[in-house]
């Protein structure tokens, strides 16, 4: 599993959406972790909107407070545990409020949460959303409610997602669930699932109807996108069993992002997250062909050493990551990419570190995620591996690959200084109302001063005179 986190340090996101006006309850529902948490959200939003609640960002006049919860590292879930506390102390004043976990660490934690320290009314797994009214009406006569149960089929393609807050210029749409990769660090595949790709043609309409919606970007989202596949079947892995007719007929991630590209023509088009084993040149093809496709790829390594891969269970070398870099900034010159790195994975030694770091030279990221390892329970690692560096070596380890990207940040940002970029303006800037902010192809973050006429949703030409570590400096093109 690979995934794009939102920034773990602030609090989970309040979200909101357009009330329906016969609604009556209220509902909270705040996400932590990827992106995949925010999609599911919005899902979880429309199945109760149409159960008779509205959302709120004030959780005090709520009736219904949900946590869409990660589980794949420990920070998030010491947060979400606060958060518990937090709103079990408000259920002493307001005792027909119902709180629930979603999501993975719902799925993990179930029994805890929910008997041990009766923190939560209502737990629900990722594929169980379609059973919250159920679960919600057994809350209603007093007994607690959980379905953590996984599915092999479920991807909510007929539901069609209520945004949640934003801009309405960008959007995710799901295109798999769940993962079939076992690396030995990763609880993902235990908390979400066998992986599932979604009927294309569902996808296609999705896509559509957010252009109609005055959408301008949409992110196709997956624990693995690359793996997608789909062939009016089941799993991936069930792909062995298709007759003919499905195989001669299957879609496969490069089939579905070249159609993509063709059906919403003015919308711009991202993905996230990739996995080394499974991404396929053709897609950078894909990518060269369609101008509408933006020129970045979140390609997490975890390490740049043979060894640590190897005791990771990840199914790519050193070099077979490099070729794919190499080769995609071939076809694609103006190609940019992003970092998943772990740091003191078990058994690292000094030299796995600093082949890390002269991979992370090699490549030269825009930026990434950087992280120490944390044991994850239920995950072979937890199981099989000793976590055995000590804390100290873990932080000294992290604070260098952190500086390093650091310094290649800047010398990638610095690349783009003295260009015009398309810029799609997404709003505001927080430092200055009166600078918009808005991202070129690459996913570099612009500034850049207002001028009349220009609003959200925007594509605007920027001409970048200057930058700092993340962030591009620049002016409009009349």
């Amino acid at each position: 599993m690979e995934e794009k986190y939102i920034d773990e340090n602030k609090q989970g996101e309040a979200l909101a959406f357009a009330e329906r006006p016969e609604n009556t309850k209220k509902l909270f529902l705040e996400s932590y972790g990827c992106q995949m948490n925010f999609s599911d959200s919005e899902i979880v939003a429309s199945i109760l909107n149409q159960e008779g609640y509205n959302t709120t960002q004030n959780y005090e006049e709520a009736d219904l407070i949900l946590l869409n919860t990660c589980s794949v590292r420990e920070k998030a879930e010491q947060t979400v545990r606060m958060r518990l506390s937090q709103f079990k102390n408000l259920k002493k004043d307001r005792p027909q409020l119902t709180v629930g976990v979603l999501g993975c660490m719902a799925e993990r934690m179930k029994h805890k949460l929910l008997e041990e320290e009766q923190l939560v009314d209502l737990v629900v797994g990722p594929d169980a959303y379609r059973d919250l009214p159920n679960l919600l009406k057994d809350t209603e006569m007093g007994r607690d409610a959980i379905n953590v149960i996984l599915s092999k089929e479920e991807t909510y393609a007929d539901i069609n997602p209520v945004r949640l807050g934003g801009s309405g210029v960008t959007a995710f749409v799901t295109i798999t669930r769940g993962c079939d990769n076992m690396c030995t660090f990763c609880i993902v595949p235990f908390t979400r699932g066998r992986e599932r790709s979604r009927d294309p043609h569902s996808i296609i309409k999705e896509c559509k109807e957010l252009e109609a919606n005055g959408y301008k970007e949409v992110t196709l989202l997956g624990q693995n996108v690359d793996s997608y596949l789909w062939y009016g079947g089941g799993p991936k892995k069930d792909f062995a069993k298709a007759s003919e007719m499905q195989k001669a007929t299957a879609v496969d991630f490069a089939q579905l992002l070249e159609m993509v590209a063709q059906a919403v023509p003015g919308m711009r088009i991202r993905f996230s997250t990739s996995n080394p084993q499974d991404m396929h040149i053709e897609v950078f093809h894909v990518m060269a062909k369609y101008p509408n496709i933006c020129k970045y790829v979140h390609l997490p390594v975890q390490s740049g050493s043979d060894n640590m891969l190897k005791v990771m269970n990840r199914q790519h070398t050193r070099q077979e990551y490099l070729d794919l870099i190499r080769e995609a900034k071939r076809i694609v010159p103006e190609i940019a990419f992003s970092q998943d790195i772990m740091v003191g994975f078990s058994g690292e030694t000094e030299e796995d570190h600093q082949d890390t770091l002269s991979l992370m030279r090699e490549v030269e990221y825009d930026y990434g995620y950087m992280f120490a390892y944390s044991v994850r329970p239920g995950t072979p690692a937890e199981k099989k591996l000793e976590d055995n560096i000590p804390a100290d070596i873990k932080q000294r380890r992290l604070s260098e690959v952190i500086a390093l990207q650091g310094e290649l940040s800047r010398k990638r940002m610095a690349s783009y200084v003295g260009k015009v970029h398309e810029i799609l303006i997404e709003g505001t800037s927080k430092k200055n109302e009166n600078q918009w902010k808005g991202r070129n192809s690459q996913n570099a973050v612009c500034v850049f001063d207002k001028l009349p006429g220009q609003k959200v949703g925007d594509f605007v030409n920027v001409f970048v005179h200057g930058n700092t570590q993340g962030t591009l400096l620049g002016e409009t093109i009349q």
